[in-house]
């Protein structure tokens, strides 16, 4: 239990990603038929937006800020003052995502630029730890290497396929 425990906790961003499907999941089986693209899609979009962004990067301001310690060594870093402006950092993408889960398009994309910019930025920085310095900590060449670059690109095309079906009027009902 201990090891499901820390896989689960450790592998954050994996996690809130799953929870997310999970209740798409649950938001679609709740939902009346037709069930449309546009109306899958906007389920799916809201609570990645909600958990993949919101939860997940909240989290990561919790753990950056309060366990800054725990937190470096699990990436195979020292402590840093840097701990504390990653942890602020992630609290202002919390916001961001938590906001354009309810907000409607116009904040989408913003909520998902930043921290794309920012993974991308991430995986760029893990694959040169582990080029340069041999670095295959947990967190730095494991699964939030992956979901460094799975986050953005599963956004981006929930961002893309909404904009394409509201240009073609296929919003979902409210």
């Amino acid at each position: 239990m201990n090891s499901l425990i820390g896989f689960v906790l450790g592998n954050f961003t994996l996690t809130f990603f799953v929870i997310g499907l999970i209740f798409s999941a649950v938001s679609l089986a709740r939902r009346p038929a037709p069930r449309t693209a546009p109306v899958v899609v906007e389920a799916l979009f809201k609570w990645f937006l909600f958990f993949s962004i919101g939860a997940s990067y909240l989290y990561n301001a919790v753990m950056h800020t309060v366990f800054a310690e725990m937190s470096a060594g699990f990436i195979g870093w020292a402590n840093s003052p840097f701990q504390y402006e990653v942890g602020f950092a992630s609290l202002g993408f919390a916001a961001g995502g938590v906001l354009a889960t309810w907000g409607g398009f116009g904040l989408r994309p913003a909520s998902l630029l930043a921290p794309a910019l920012c993974l991308g930025g991430a995986a760029g920085g893990h694959i040169y730890q582990m080029v340069t310095a041999d670095n295959f900590s947990p967190g730095n060449a494991g699964i939030i290497f992956w979901t460094d670059i799975l986050v953005p690109v599963v956004g981006l095309v929930f961002l893309w396929l909404q904009r394409r079906y509201q240009r073609e009027g296929r919003s979902p009902a409210p």
